[in-house]
């Protein structure tokens, strides 16, 4: 059984791994450097009250996390949540992301948030089908929007209004 429920400081260890093998695999992410304890607990510390983070557990064990992050520091923004969803490689496709989904949209809407936005690779089919079930429409491409491993990647750009 998957139980979905918030984050604390004893889980930033699991959130680290999971979050470098998004980095590692390119399926996530334009970052490209993996982090350390120290950026993960800097990243905690911002992520309190309206911008949450959730893990997903099974066992006693996190197989993911998603946050809501700040997605304009500007005030006329903030009732737009930035999404990040990762989960364990071992776990990807059976359904812990939109357990995690659900519960972050009920969460946003408690704390004033009227719209999600977040921005994937046009090649994640995996997590584009995650969004789509879930009610989020394509909004558009950024061509050539990063660089990685050499190559200019396309970023996409998906809502939801909640």
């Amino acid at each position: 059984m998957v139980i979905i429920r918030q984050a604390t400081e004893g889980d930033l260890g699991s959130i680290l791994t999971i979050y470098n093998q998004g980095i590692e695999d390119r399926i996530a992410t334009l970052e490209t450097e993996l982090k350390d304890e120290v950026y993960m607990y800097e990243w905690f510390k911002k992520h309190q009250r309206r911008y949450t983070v959730l893990v997903a557990e099974v066992n006693q064990c996190v197989i993911g996390w998603a946050s809501i992050n700040v997605y304009n520091p500007r005030s006329a923004y903030d009732g737009v949540g930035d999404l990040s969803i990762y989960i364990h490689r071992d776990h990807r496709g059976k359904g812990i992301g939109k357990q995690l989904l659900g519960k972050l949209e009920k969460i946003g809407m408690q704390h004033n948030f009227y719209k999600f936005v977040l921005f994937t690779f046009p090649f994640n089919t995996l997590g584009q089908s995650l969004y789509h079930r879930a009610g989020y429409r394509e909004v558009g491409v950024f061509q050539n929007h990063g660089f990685l491993e050499g190559n200019f990647v396309d970023v996409m750009a998906m809502e939801k209004l909640l």
